[in-house]
């Protein structure tokens, strides 16, 4: 059974909740850590001849130590590039949040020592007409890792984020900055020392913008910037 599980969100969609997954999964499998990941739900898949694709769960794949098919890191695939909730009434699809818990905890049995379990967009994004996503870390009770762009109106974002978490009953255990753009924001610093002071909880790490590294060599670089040992010695 997976040892320590954590729910990755962001605070809006495009945040970079992948790169910043797959960084902590180097990071992680650097201190010798077994680890695994999944993506339950992804839109924008490409199809492939085996099968609707999605890159994020594909770097997910790659970053793991473990050895898993596709079809368990993203068991829903969904090709049009739009919310969950749309594109799966586009495709004649129910997503439940309780089906979603069960993939997730099909996942926790397996042995490992970190389990990450990346969401899509927002902390609320729909399902469906009745439920968000965040019911499904809400049921299985998990810690919840947070990804901040540096841009203007983070902090807003941020700050909402985090109460949602909080009034879900759920603990904030981290979050990561990630500069979404080459340009570094204005008076980033600024934004970065107001989070620290009242997100209440450890900034695991601020992710640089780097434009000329290939995309499969991303995490591996991105994970020196993080500190991850609030996460795996709890």
């Amino acid at each position: 059974m997976a040892k320590k599980t954590y729910f990755i969100t962001g605070t809006d969609t495009g945040v970079g909740k992948t790169i910043v997954s797959a960084a902590i999964l180097e990071a992680a499998k650097a201190a010798g850590k077994r680890t695994l990941a999944m993506k339950p739900i992804a839109s924008g898949c490409d199809n492939t001849s085996e099968g609707l694709r999605n890159e994020d769960a594909l770097m997910l794949q790659a970053a793991i130590t473990e050895t898993l098919p596709y079809d368990t890191i993203n068991p829903i695939a969904l090709e049009p590039a739009i919310a969950p909730h749309v594109a799966a009434h586009q495709a004649g699809r129910q997503i439940s949040a309780q089906r979603l818990v069960g993939f997730c905890r099909g996942m926790q049995i397996r042995p490992a020592d970190l389990l990450l379990i990346e969401g899509a967009g927002g902390w609320r994004v729909p399902l469906n007409d009745r439920e968000t996503y965040a019911a499904v870390p809400a049921e299985l009770k998990l810690p919840v890792i947070l990804v901040v762009p540096l841009k203007l109106g983070c902090i807003n974002h941020a700050m909402l984020s985090a109460e949602a978490v909080r009034a879900d009953g759920l603990t904030l255990a981290g979050w990561v900055a990630n500069r979404p753009e080459q340009q570094v924001m204005s008076c980033e610093q600024d934004t970065l020392d107001y989070l620290t002071a009242h997100l209440g909880a450890p900034c695991l790490g601020v992710l640089p913008w780097i434009e000329e590294a290939e995309t499969v060599a991303l995490p591996g670089l991105l994970s020196r910037y993080l500190n991850i040992t609030p996460l795996i010695e709890k």
